[in-house]
């Protein structure tokens, strides 16, 4: 279990949901070798019952790494040579003088016993993490996504796609389904086929998964005509869903989490673009503002944020998947689960014996690195991460503003996928009309149309297909790939939107071609030449007949 959550105590305790246990999970048990753990380290005791090698032998006497201080943050100059580079966000926040990175070091054997050391950290230990990292992310999982049961558990996993296999697995027995939303992280879906797992899928709106929705696919489920139980466990990304980028706000969790409560289903809640909410996308000529994230006190930055499930879940019925991925490094391979009790017991046994607890050296060094800063340290991090994803995306978005024609569309136009939300639609810049059409702006060929996103790391562009040439002849999907092989061969490899659909029988049917394209590992000057290459492709890719 993970060390004591404190002020919690006026909190109710989880219901007991251990029916949702697939017979997989039932039928764990506990590690022979790993049940020894719970002896080792004892004063006085000599252990001789596992086969642990000698830390004698470890050829690392002290692990040593330099880090960003938390006191100031260098800067390095942006592709246009000045001075304001990638991390140019932090260097305000800070007026000390010392150096832009403080060294840390991780020694073998522990002054106390409660340091960081090699020693433990590179031994074979518990599947849960080593404790000195697992309490630092106690208190924080406390003070930011402040679970609304007094028993909330944390343990340590190997990236978020690792603690949704192992969530399938706890949870999910083959020939059942799990609810999704319409577009969704292609991995997830991966994750569950082969283990005869099927995606249901709930439609979206700008927010992702609708409420409205779920309820009906919930209400009017045929057992017999969909082959399968009701399903009992959701995959939802709430913030930055991927790859659409829509941020779920407070209400909406809030009805989502009281239907899952009326209907007695599971939310496994994947959230590794938590801290990169960007907010809306303001146009350049009404951007007045330049108030960030990081002008922001702690307290308010994170009451700026839209809660997690976990704040409105009083029974203890989400799972939440925490990652460093997009934080610290995703080659940390490091995050955690929140859950119930049961679960996380269910959760360990199966970490056991496959994946374990994460490398003993990510431990160290992400512990060390979250002791050295501290929480204020942590969280100026964050704010400035945000802050920078922010401004990639509103650079992105500019850039197209200069390649392309765009108008907004009305909330209520046939080109709106997600009914409610600001939609730009794009068509070519200059003499590219449709006589068709008339005159005006409505004489112009739409190329592709998008909602700005308010979180994470993607553009999710719509193709508009419809006006190409060859529609009737070729299946959208067909138009979607050939226009990506053009992209591609000319120099550009986005992402094609039919890996991202849960039904890909309704991708090709039902659904306009996508693509999601990432802004966030690609310097300004890359961006613009990306942006070049896809303005001169689908502009030609639509004049093709």
């Amino acid at each position: 279990m993970s060390p004591e959550r404190k002020g919690v105590a006026s909190l109710p305790e989880a219901i007991d949901l251990s029916h949702h246990l697939s017979a997989l999970a039932r039928a764990r048990s506990v590690s022979p070798l790993k049940n020894l753990a719970r002896y080792y380290g004892r004063p006085g005791i000599i252990s001789l019952a596992g086969g642990l090698p000698s830390p004698e032998y470890f050829p690392f006497d002290t692990v040593k790494a330099d880090i960003l201080s938390s006191d100031k943050f260098v800067s390095t100059p942006d592709s246009h040579g000045s001075s304001s580079g990638p991390l140019s966000w932090l260097l305000s926040l800070f007026s000390s003088e010392s150096d832009s990175t403080i060294p840390i070091s991780i020694p073998k054997y522990p002054s106390t016993p409660t340091d960081l050391n090699l020693a433990t950290a590179l031994q074979y230990g518990v599947a849960r993490g080593i404790p000195q990292l697992q309490s630092t992310i106690v208190a924080f999982t406390t003070r930011v996504f402040q679970p609304a049961y007094a028993d909330a558990t944390v343990l340590l996993h190997v990236g978020n796609t690792d603690g949704w296999s192992k969530a399938v697995t706890t949870l999910c027995n083959p020939g059942e389904g799990v609810l999704v939303s319409d577009w969704t992280y292609p991995s997830a879906l991966e994750t569950m086929y082969p283990q005869g797992v099927r995606a249901v899928p709930v439609r979206m709106d700008g927010q992702g998964m609708s409420a409205t929705g779920l309820r009906e696919v919930l209400a009017g489920w045929d057992a017999a005509a969909r082959g399968m139980p009701r399903p009992h466990v959701m995959y939802i990304v709430p913030v930055g869903q991927n790859p659409t980028g829509a941020t779920m706000g407070a209400e909406r969790k809030q009805e989502i989490y009281n239907i899952c409560v009326e209907f007695d289903v599971i939310i496994v809640e994947d959230d590794p673009y938590y801290f990169l909410q960007e907010g809306p996308y303001v146009h350049p000529t009404q951007r007045f503002s330049t108030f960030k994230q990081t002008d922001m006190s702690d307290d308010q930055y994170l009451a700026s944020l839209a809660p997690s499930f976990l704040k409105f879940d009083y029974q203890g019925r989400v799972v939440r998947l925490d990652t460093f991925s997009k934080t610290i490094a995703p080659g940390s391979r490091a995050g955690w689960f929140t859950c119930n009790p049961i679960f996380a017991e269910r959760l360990e046994r199966a970490a056991e014996t496959s994946s374990q607890g994460p490398s003993g050296f990510t431990q160290v060094l992400i512990g060390k690195v979250l002791q050295t800063w501290q929480d204020k340290g942590y969280i100026q991090w964050l704010k400035g991460l945000g802050t920078e994803y922010t401004r990639r995306r509103n650079f992105f978005i500019d850039t197209l503003l200069a390649k392309f024609h765009l108008e907004v569309v009305p909330a209520d136009s046939p080109h709106n996928l997600f009914p409610g939300t600001v939609r730009y639609i794009a068509s070519a810049k200059g003499a590219y009309l449709d006589e068709k059409r008339g005159s005006g702006a409505a004489a112009r060929k739409p190329l592709f149309s998008f909602v700005p996103p308010t979180s994470g790391m993607f553009i999710w562009l719509q193709l508009h297909l419809e006006d190409h040439p060859k529609f009737k002849d070729v299946a959208k999907e067909s138009l979607e790939m050939q226009l990506w092989v053009k992209l591609a061969e000319g120099g550009l490899l986005i992402g094609p939107g039919n890996m991202f659909a849960a039904d890909k029988t309704a991708s090709t049917a039902s659904y306009p071609g996508h693509f999601r394209i990432s802004f966030s590992n690609a310097d300004d000057a890359d961006l613009v030449k990306a942006i070049d290459i896809f303005a001169a492709v689908i502009t030609k890719f639509h004049q093709d007949v």
